[in-house]
């Protein structure tokens, strides 16, 4: 039996109880750094299949690494596990642990035949945490010359568009008054976020088609009849690049400082993640997994394209990465809509946590067994 097959059979014996990490996880959702039971999971069936887990790494309790293998050839398998608000697994992150989980598992197993290293890295918080961000910067990935996750979507998308974004909150203070008695001795901190508002309205006429900004006012007031004070929001910037990103983000903060300026609420902009960069896919593990994956009877010749952020990003920008989509049956939902989150568990769902993994750790091992592993292992630069 071949490298290949014997990952395939590593896994689909695994299968029913990867399966059933997908809708465990699906069923308890937990929010960014919250995670505490999706990752003990997702842990722990690597841990019950004897590999070694180190839980809450890099001062992150939610975060583990499992290492097998010594080879010279070091590879990076991401698992994600944080659910929407009010939303759930509307992103289908417990589709991407079990997948995870999966190919661990079935390159555990041949680590040592292909002259590999190993880690499956659970990465929180990436709706909106920035997870790998902090991983990286702290030292999870040192040493790793490839990484690779597979995302769920309404289509099958090989190097999907990701773009740079900044995610932030706005404040404003103003100062209370009666509405109707002393509305003039009022500071309305209310109005400022719509004069923010309108002008980035405004402003999106002048903006690149792949520049985007979006969010919602969390706390807007306390009663009518009092002049609101205290207002705050979320919002978040897109870019095609962090280049590009850092000339639009000025742009949008401009609009917030209208509001204030208008008003005279005081303006407050904090960030609430790390900045997620634009992926750059690697495009010889691309086409790996491509063949691998078409293997499978995955097709990719559909000119389906999908457009979103993730801190997956910032992993690609240190070293060789992909983060395919792979199509679950959905009904035409697309992520973050509850309709998404219920297909997540359907058939087709259960199905791409095999694809997944096997696409995963054939990927792995034609990188290690292939001309890939030459141009992985040279020095940067």
């Amino acid at each position: 039996m071949d490298t290949k097959d014997v990952a395939r059979t590593t896994i689909d014996d695994q299968l029913d109880a990867l399966v059933a990490l997908s809708h465990r996880i699906h069923a308890h959702p937990e929010l960014k750094f919250e995670e505490e039971q999706s990752s003990k999971w997702t842990a722990g069936l690597l841990a019950d299949a004897g590999l070694p887990v180190e839980f809450g790494i890099y001062d992150l309790p939610t975060a583990f690494s499992t290492r097998v293998g010594n080879g010279p050839l070091h590879i990076a398998i991401c698992a994600e596990y944080d659910a929407l608000p009010g939303i759930g697994h509307a992103c289908g992150h417990n589709i991407i642990a079990a997948s995870a989980v999966g190919a661990g598992l079935a390159l555990a197993r041949l680590a040592d035949d292909l002259g590999i290293t190993v880690t499956v890295i659970g990465t929180p918080a990436e709706e909106g945490g920035g997870g790998k961000v902090m991983l990286l910067e702290r030292g999870a990935f040192d040493g790793v010359h490839a990484a690779m996750m597979v995302h769920p979507g309404p289509v099958d998308v090989l190097e999907p568009r990701v773009s740079a974004v900044a995610h932030f909150e706005v404040r404003y203070t103003g100062r209370e008054s009666h509405a109707a008695a002393a509305p003039q001795l009022g500071v309305n901190a209310a109005d400022a976020f719509t004069v923010a508002q309108t002008a980035i309205g405004l402003l999106r006429q002048h903006l690149r088609s792949t520049d985007q900004v979006h969010g919602f006012i969390a706390h807007g007031g306390d009663a009518p009849n009092i002049v609101p004070a205290h207002t705050e929001g979320r919002w978040m910037v897109r870019a095609s690049t962090i280049a590009e990103l850092g000339e639009v983000r000025p742009r949008i903060e401009h609009c917030f400082e209208a509001g204030s300026i208008a008003t005279g609420a005081a303006l407050a902009i904090e960030d609430v993640s790390p900045v997620y960069s634009h992926m750059e896919h690697d495009h010889g593990l691309a086409a790996a997994y491509r063949a691998n994956s078409e293997t499978l009877g995955r097709d990719y010749d559909t000119g389906a394209q999908m457009t979103f952020s993730t801190d997956m990003g910032n992993v690609s920008l240190a070293m060789p990465s992909i983060h395919p989509c792979i199509a679950i049956e959905s009904g035409g939902a697309m992520n973050h809509q509850p309709e998404f989150a219920a297909a997540c568990i359907n058939a087709s769902a259960d199905r791409a946590v095999r694809e997944s993994a096997i696409g995963m750790a054939w990927t792995a091992i034609d990188a290690a067994t292939s001309s890939l592993r030459e141009r992985l292992l040279a020095p940067a630069g």
